[in-house]
C-alpha cells in the first residue's frame, strides 16, 4: 500500500486540527498505515490538489476537490468521534 498524504486543516491551521492531526496520528500507528499528515490553513488546500488523497478538516467548505473531504466536528464536540475515525480509515485503506 503506498503512502497516502491527508490533509487536516482548520481555518488558521493551529489549534482544532492539531486536535485531529493527534488523533488520525494514533489511528494510522494502532491501523499500521502510511500517511503523510500535513496541517494546514483551509485557504492554502488548493496548493495540495495535485498531491492531496484525502482532506479531513473542521472548517466548513463548499468546494469540491478531486479526493474526499471529511468533515471532523466530531473531534471537537465528542458526538460522533467513533463514525468520523471509521470514515476516515475506510479512506485510507482503499
Amino acid at each position: 500500500m503506498e503512502k497516502k498524504q491527508v490533509l487536516v486543516a482548520c481555518g488558521a491551521g493551529i489549534a482544532t486540527s492539531t486536535v485531529v492531526n493527534g488523533a488520525i496520528e494514533e489511528m494510522v500507528k494502532d491501523n499500521n498505515l502510511k500517511v503523510d499528515l500535513v496541517q494546514i490553513k483551509i485557504a492554502e488546500i488548493g496548493g495540495y490538489v495535485d498531491t492531496a488523497d484525502l482532506l479531513v478538516t473542521t472548517a466548513m467548505t463548499k468546494k469540491d476537490y478531486p479526493f474526499p473531504v471529511i468533515n471532523a466536528q466530531s473531534f471537537l464536540t465528542g458526538i460522533g468521534t467513533e463514525n468520523t475515525k471509521q470514515q476516515i480509515l475506510e479512506e485510507l485503506k482503499k
